[in-house]
């Protein structure tokens, strides 16, 4: 099986999806971050994961309308929401490649981040350095924009902008509960990760997990995609 793979090859919206060899790493922190406790084993199995963050590109062939704040083909969608994402992008997506494409659980996406099996040989802070310049746009740099995905380095999975950039929405099962906020409903609440442009250093980190309402759009907060390793022959 192949290593990695281009999706609507030859169109403005292609994209390309990396295979993440599975295997065993501690989740979590035992520092500041409450949501992030305890740290614990978790073993996950190998899929495929999105080399850059949903683009608007993809966004706008998808879905014929574009959201975002901070316009741009090769920049990061943003202002979408868990629901819109999971209600409208993702079966859509699925009518034209016929594959079960989905958001990352959060252990995937830590994992993914951590560089994979290669994480506990190189433990950094950030998505592949301890330098948050290198890896991730955020309030210092980023001109209080998203910026265009794959300009800084990768992770040691050749994955980019998972700190800073946009936070990127994880799968996770909602808790039910009904929530009213002006005047709006929403149900349950909804994990994302990576820190954003807008956010201070210490909250770009890899273990911090935030979570919010799955009807509510941010213009720091996108998604990147995954897959079930065995759908790709």
């Amino acid at each position: 099986m192949q290593d990695a793979y281009t999706e609507f090859k030859n169109t403005p919206a292609a994209f390309d999806m990396l295979w993440v060899e599975g295997g065993v790493f501690e989740m979590g922190s035992e520092g500041e971050y409450s949501d992030s406790l305890p740290v614990h084993k978790v073993e996950v199995n190998s899929f495929w994961m999105g080399k850059f963050a949903v683009t608007q590109a993809l966004w706008t062939y998808v879905m014929q309308e574009n959201p975002s704040k901070f316009k741009g083909a090769n920049r990061p969608v943003e202002n979408v929401s868990y629901k819109d994402i999971m209600n409208e992008f993702l079966p859509r997506l699925k009518n034209m490649t016929g594959l079960d494409y989905r958001l990352p659980t959060e252990a995937e996406w830590e994992y993914a981040a951590k560089g994979g099996k290669y994480g506990h040989k190189y433990p950094f802070e950030y998505a592949g350095s301890n330098k948050l310049d290198e890896v991730g746009w955020y309030d210092k740099n980023s001109q209080n924009e998203t910026q265009v995905v794959g300009l800084k380095t990768p992770n040691l999975l050749g994955l980019y902008d998972m700190s800073g950039s946009v936070c990127e929405w994880c799968s996770k099962e909602g808790d039910n509960t009904d929530f009213i906020v002006d005047g709006l409903l929403f149900r349950g609440t909804f994990p994302y990760r990576g820190g954003g442009w807008i956010h201070t250093q210490d909250k770009c980190n890899l273990i911090r997990s935030t979570k919010d309402f799955s009807g509510i759009c941010i213009s720091y907060v996108g998604f990147r995609l995954a897959l079930l390793y065995s759908s790709v022959e």
